[in-house]
């Protein structure tokens, strides 16, 4: 009798723990359900909030000291720091034209305002014959978003109203700057500066803030009637195409071409000025002195890296693959046709040997009036044509008058750089921003052209290229 109600009471024991453990099982699975569910909702009110458009919004701006910031590469007005602590409020009139009001938060420093911009112009739009192929279409968006875009209005414009403050700004202020980074979508910078007699410019405040998504959004599926989500990815977490097959055939029509004469003089001294001559601490190398030195294995070159919010940074170096381009073995000039335009323009190919695996890398040039092309001597090479890689892309720096009559997405110019198999390369990795071109101040047949390093740090090629020996349909 004992044995059997110890074996039922051992029985219920059992039972008892069975459903226990069942319980807990259940309520660690309700509580990770409730979690998942928690942190779901979390994550899409998070998702939702980035992309609000409201009418008017305030953000944050950071602004950065020389302390903060030693490899800042911009002339310093000795005011620079005296007139900061300012908010950004950014105001939609409609669909299109945004204001950019800084307000000061002292009676010192003034308020400026930054009114009527289109932002149309600023934010991503692929040229319409890039959509017939979602490749190009690709890197339109991508090197748009990549390259930096800078567009100053002269404090007299009718776009700039300077506010108060004790009176400096309102005497000296010459310039202002709205620049879109050449980062993930939304990093963009307000930039004021003074000039001298002599038109230098000098900084006295640079503000880094962020676009809302939702106004960048909203623009863009406006201005390319297709959703942001199909390429949102790409231009808010910078995730190259690399790869892409690209038919450079798709974007203009080849009239003639024919292989002409080009030297890359090896041994002549590196030629530094503008920009590159402000960017020597951000360049990592030693007796760098002519150009083969760019393309000696033996030689470190590291730049320092462009990070967010839109600086500098010597700490994590970017590195090259020069040695996709370090030996020149022709040139082709070519009369095209571009799509879009109804000019006929030129185009030039450099084809390079790979001196790793020895196939021919092909970087194009297309959609130059080389006719056009101002004549400069060659320590004025950054008043030429300067322009980044890419497909409808604009100049890096520019004023807004001469972006709202020419606008990017209308230009017949691009320029890529792929592989024998047509593949797109990622410039940015090989470290290569874009092409310099003039013709010579005292012969017009000869045209200069350069290659920009990464983030224009400096020139790492000089071609020399003899357009007497073409026909005059070329000149």
């Amino acid at each position: 009798m004992k044995s059997l109600v110890f074996n039922v009471r051992l029985s219920m024991k059992h039972k008892t723990n069975t459903i226990q453990k069942k319980m807990r099982k259940k309520r660690i699975v309700f509580n990770t359900l409730v979690v998942l569910i928690a942190v779901l909702i979390i994550g899409l009110s998070g998702f939702t909030s980035r992309y609000l458009a409201e009418e008017e919004m305030q953000v944050q701006v950071k602004e950065l000291s020389n302390r903060d910031y030693p490899e800042n590469p911009a002339t310093l007005d000795p005011n620079y720091q005296r007139y900061g602590n300012r908010k950004l409020d950014i105001i939609r009139r409609d669909d299109r034209y945004f204001d950019f009001i800084l307000e000061p938060t002292d009676q010192q420093t003034a308020k400026i305002e930054i009114k009527n911009i289109d932002l149309s112009l600023l934010i991503p739009k692929a040229p319409e014959w890039t959509k017939t192929e979602r490749g190009l279409e690709t890197i339109a968006f991508v090197d748009r978003e990549w390259n930096r875009q800078q567009v100053s209005f002269p404090v007299d414009s009718e776009h700039i109203e300077v506010i108060g403050g004790d009176g400096f700004e309102r005497q000296n202020l010459a310039e202002v700057a709205l620049a879109r980074n050449c980062l993930n979508a939304g990093l963009w910078e307000i930039i004021l500066s003074t000039k001298d007699d002599d038109g230098n410019k000098a900084t006295y405040y640079q503000g880094w803030f962020n676009l809302p998504m939702g106004y960048y959004k909203n623009v863009f599926e406006k201005i390319n009637n297709l959703s942001y989500w199909k390429h949102w990815w790409r231009l808010e977490h910078w995730q190259d195409p690399a790869g892409t097959v690209t038919d450079v055939n798709l974007l203009r029509k080849v009239i003639d071409e024919q292989d002409v004469a080009t030297q890359l003089p090896l041994d002549e001294k590196i030629i530094v000025a503008g920009e590159q001559s402000r960017k020597i601490r951000t360049t990592q190398a030693i007796n760098l002195r002519t150009w083969k030195d760019f393309y000696n294995e033996e030689n470190e070159i590291r730049f320092a890296s462009f990070l967010p919010p839109g600086f500098y940074n010597n700490d994590r170096p970017r590195n090259n693959e020069y040695w996709r381009i370090s030996k020149l073995e022709k040139a082709i000039l070519r009369n095209v046709q571009p799509l879009g335009v109804p000019e006929l323009l030129q185009e030039i190919e450099l084809v390079f040997k790979d001196k790793k695996t020895d196939e021919q890398n092909k970087l194009f040039i297309s959609g130059v009036n080389i006719k056009q092309l101002p004549q400069l001597p060659v320590e004025k090479y950054f008043e030429g044509l300067y322009l980044p890689m890419g497909i409808g892309v604009p100049p890096f720096y520019q004023s807004y008058e001469e972006l709202k009559q020419n606008p990017p997405y209308k230009s017949p110019y691009f320029s890529v750089l792929l592989d024998s198999q047509d593949k797109w390369i990622d410039h940015h990795t090989v470290a290569v921003d874009g092409p310099v071109m003039h013709l010579d101040l005292d012969n017009p047949e000869l045209l200069h052209l350069y290659l920009l390093s990464y983030e224009r740090h400096t020139l790492i090629a000089h071609f020399l290229i003899d357009l007497s020996t073409l026909s005059s349909s070329y000149t």
